[in-house]
């Protein structure tokens, strides 16, 4: 049986494969799933099953519908020289993104921890990601990054608040890397999934200060709609032009009756939310902190300690046979010496999970 190498190249995700596993275990402390844990909100259910009702199950157009992309281009002040579409989840965005600025053989720079989909869509479209060390506090290289640009380089990815870490990026450090990108000549691609879980300052901004910016953004974590697959892109418009080309032969379109339900729910006030998103994390860090070496996350839903003892993997499995599942960090990091912790979830399954990791740091 042939099998392509562009295949082969990439692994399947292990954070799928604890998805996986929690279908196995028997009442699982499931901390390992980025996925909010609270409810869609009623206007987005009642505009979703009105739009069923009302017949509109058919295709939209590439971009997505207009009244969406009103509500996002308000919400960006976006230029005439930009444009916006609504994309197959920021997954979707981040592959469309990479075909439109990618070539076989150019490079890009991500960070280190990462969200694996930067690491393996780059792979999986033959160019080759070049990984900008954030260790051991989390936050931007600004040097190193510099002195990993060379004449390959096409783009810098920065994700902020960070998954896995949840670290938050200042407006100072995100205007450092700008710079250097706008220096260069090269995209900035910047995931900004998370920017309604930022707890301690505000959410540092990318548009509007450089023109090869690329925003990636969308609605599951914020709007509680993971499974729907919905995100959006914030760019100028010929690389917008060029990725819709891609999305037409690829997604199509992003689900119909999705961008109606959330079209209802676009300004819908987060702040209590956060509020108990803040609660959790603080619980979380303030349990773990005299036994595990811990980076205050700024953002994000994630916490993501150093290891006690071995390997991050090796932590994991042990974890796991105590039905606790999270995930090692070698599946975000080419070091494996860390676990994230997801603190999305009930304030029970948050405390049935520090009593397991205390236990077996001890």
């Amino acid at each position: 049986m042939f099998i392509s190498k562009r295949a082969q190249a990439v692994d399947s995700s292990g954070i799928r494969r604890i998805f996986d596993l929690a279908t196995k275990i028997k009442e699982p402390i499931n901390l390992s799933i980025g996925q909010p844990d609270f409810d869609t909100f009623p206007e987005v259910k009642a505009a979703t099953i009105s739009a069923i009702e009302a017949g509109k199950n058919s295709y939209t157009v590439t971009q997505g519908i207009e009244e969406l992309r009103i509500k996002i281009r308000a919400k960006y002040q976006v230029a005439t020289s930009d444009d916006v579409f609504v994309s197959g989840g920021v997954s979707g965005g981040v592959f469309l993104a990479l075909m439109a600025t990618l070539d076989p053989g150019d490079e890009i720079l991500i960070p280190d921890p990462f969200f694996c989909i930067y690491r393996d869509l780059a792979r999986l479209i033959n160019a080759v990601p070049v990984f900008y060390d954030c260790h051991p506090t989390f936050s931007l290289p600004l040097d190193e990054i510099e002195s990993k640009i060379t004449s390959r380089t096409r783009a810098i990815l920065v994700n902020s608040p960070s998954n896995p870490t949840g670290y938050a990026c200042s407006q100072a450090e995100l205007d450092s890397v700008i710079e250097i990108a706008k220096r260069h000549g090269i995209w900035l691609l910047y995931d900004e999934i998370y920017e309604a879980f930022a707890y301690d300052r505000p959410h540092a901004r990318a548009y509007g200060r450089y023109e090869n910016t690329l925003i990636l953004n969308g609605f599951s974590k914020s709007h509680a709609v993971p499974g729907w697959r919905l995100g959006y892109v914030v760019a100028p418009k010929p690389i917008v032009t060029e990725m819709l080309k891609v999305q037409q032969y690829s997604f199509v379109c992003a689900p119909s009756i999705a961008q109606w339900g959330v079209l209802a729910g676009f300004d819908h006030d987060l702040s209590s939310i956060i509020q108990q998103y803040r609660s959790k994390r603080d619980f979380v860090v303030s349990a773990l902190k005299d036994k595990f070496e811990i980076n205050v996350p700024g953002g994000a839903f994630y916490i993501y300690p150093r290891v006690p003892w071995g390997t991050g993997q090796s932590f994991v499995e042990k974890c796991i046979e105590n039905s606790l599942l999270v995930i090692p960090g070698n599946v975000f990091s080419n070091y494996d010496t860390h676990f994230r912790v997801s603190f999305a979830a009930k304030q029970e399954t948050l405390e049935r999970g520090v009593e397991v990791l205390l236990r077996l740091a001890s």
